[in-house]
């Protein structure tokens, strides 16, 4: 098993640690159908629409 020869000092050991709790916001679009917000690459919620398809039952999650 590979062990380090030198100590990390705490200045890299932050440094790589900086973008650790950075969270970004989900993408969210305007549904081309009926205008309501989605997350990309997934169906509306609304009108279950996707890509200019019905696919999905209007206001009925998928099962997960």
């Amino acid at each position: 098993m590979a062990v380090p020869k030198k100590r990390k000092s705490p200045s890299r050991r932050d440094m790589r640690r900086a973008h650790h709790d950075r969270i970004d916001a989900p993408n969210v679009s305007a549904c081309p159908a009926c205008g309501a917000m989605r997350l990309s690459h997934h169906a509306c919620p609304s009108c279950g629409s996707y890509r200019g398809r019905k696919i999905a039952k209007a206001g009925v999650p998928d099962a997960d």
